[in-house]
């Protein structure tokens, strides 16, 4: 049985909790000002990224074939995969292909949620993160804990204490000496290799252009050196048109970091032609569905518009306590909560508790850049997981109240009755689950039947 979000919470050491809250408060705010700053109505420009997103992967067996065909144009070499297992098997045959035994990562989710890096180890072949967070969070054999920031959860001199034990240096934990030993490292990384793979943020479906958008340039160093160049892609990420991209890149900087836009964003229309000096003479794009297909059926497709920028993470009461790793999964807070129990298919009820951690406030679908509802995708996935009777760890049980709720006179009693827990501390009560439950919490006095003295009192006789 998986752990409560709020037991996690509990348990989680007050400094990164603090780190978690303090971040993501920041760059909220920050995001929050930049668009109102700069957008007379940035929620009209959120609309439409939703709706740009809604029209294509409602489209995609139209514009799927069409990017193909214009990747193929450009002398890419198309893969399609059907589950985690079939792009990791992809991948290793491009590399065994070519010989090859060493692989340079750019950031990308993808990669995280089919286990691509323990995939190759297990192979013998080696994968190496470059990105400064996911670098640290392979060596330390961890999982990140944010969509953007994967090592939100650690401070500096966690991160001192992994370089010095990697033999990275000694104990440092200055942040540029930190980042210098990294980029040492990584030159040799870079150099040495004989692939290099990386995600994509957008693929368009008019040109073919795979769209990256990074903060540390690490995906070019990727492709710098490089012969062969991988993209593992989930098939969602296709826009209709390259001018779809002006709308989308404004929005993805502004959510996800709070900049106008990323300091790098490459548009790779194929390998190396004819006449360039330096590049990948292969591209291979892989095409990931791993689930995507029957989150499509679903009553729930809207989450498919995601983009990845965090932005829900950052404002949502839950995750800011929690942090990444309460929720079990690669994708974390409310868009993970919706979107990692889906691509569990049959396997629904060992994720099926993710929605209910939310307080259904809204925050995350007011910020969200392309307008994904996610609170009504959150009360359908408890819907399913009370129809398929999918127990809730750490809840008390809801039916007593339910039939109380749905009988007047019953209700009526209850709140009469309630005044007692005034005097009588619920802890003191001899149920196990509602004194667990009240050990947690903190209960305000009760006033059960005020509001409805109050409105009586108010009520005017009819003239």
């Amino acid at each position: 049985m998986p752990q409560p979000i709020d037991q996690f919470a509990a348990r989680l050491p007050a400094d990164k909790r603090a780190s978690v809250y303090q971040s993501t408060k920041t760059t909220h705010e920050k995001r929050t000002r930049l668009l109102f700053d700069q957008f007379g109505d940035p929620d009209r420009l959120r609309r439409l990224a939703g709706d740009i997103k809604q029209h294509a992967i409602e489209n995609l067996d139209t514009y799927l074939p069409q990017v193909e065909q214009r990747l193929r144009a450009s002398g890419a070499q198309v893969h399609w995969a059907s589950t985690g297992q079939a792009a990791c098997e992809a991948v290793l045959r491009i590399m065994r292909d070519r010989g090859a035994t060493r692989m340079v990562k750019a950031k990308t989710m993808v990669s995280e949620e089919i286990e691509l890096a323990h995939f190759l180890e297990g192979h013998g072949l080696e994968a190496v993160e470059t990105d400064l967070g996911e670098f640290i969070v392979q060596i330390d054999d961890d999982h990140p804990s944010h969509i953007v920031r994967p090592i939100i959860h650690k401070n500096r001199r966690e991160i001192a204490t992994s370089f010095e034990r990697e033999g990275l240096g000694a104990y440092n934990d200055d942040p540029a000496t930190i980042t210098r030993r990294a980029r040492h490292h990584l030159r040799h990384k870079y150099l040495a290799a004989d692939v290099g793979l990386t995600g994509a943020n957008f693929v368009s479906a008019e040109s073919g252009r795979v769209v990256l958008v990074t903060n540390e340039g690490n995906s070019r160093f990727c492709l710098a050196a490089t012969r062969c160049h991988i993209v593992l892609v989930g098939i969602e990420k296709i826009v209709p048109r390259d001018r779809d991209l002006a709308v989308l890149l404004n929005l993805l900087g502004r959510s996800g970091t709070a900049q106008d836009l990323t300091v790098y964003t490459e548009f790779i229309g194929g390998p190396r032609r004819v006449g360039q000096p330096d590049g990948p003479e292969e591209m291979h794009v892989i095409f990931v569905d791993n689930g995507r297909t029957e989150v499509l059926a679903s009553d729930c497709r809207e989450i498919l518009r995601c983009i990845r920028c965090g932005a829900c993470l950052n404002v949502c009461p839950i995750y800011r306590q929690a942090s990444g790793h309460a929720y079990r999964s690669v994708y974390p807070g409310p868009v993970g909560a919706v979107l990692s129990p889906l691509l569990m298919g049959e396997r629904f009820p060992q994720k099926a508790d993710l929605p209910k951690a939310s307080s259904l406030c809204g925050a995350c679908h007011e910020v969200c850049p392309v307008n994904i509802p996610i609170p009504d995708l959150l009360l359908r996935l408890r819907a399913r997981a009370k129809e398929e009777n999918v127990p809730s760890p750490g809840s008390p049980p809801m039916g007593p109240w339910a039939l109380i709720a749905a009988q007047p006179a019953a209700w009526k009693a209850a709140l009469a009755g309630g005044r007692i827990i005034n005097h009588l501390p619920v802890k003191l009560i001899p149920v196990p689950a509602l004194q667990a439950w009240a050990a947690k919490r903190s209960l305000p006095e009760w006033r059960g039947g005020e509001f409805r003295k109050w409105m009586k009192a108010r009520q005017r006789p009819s003239a």
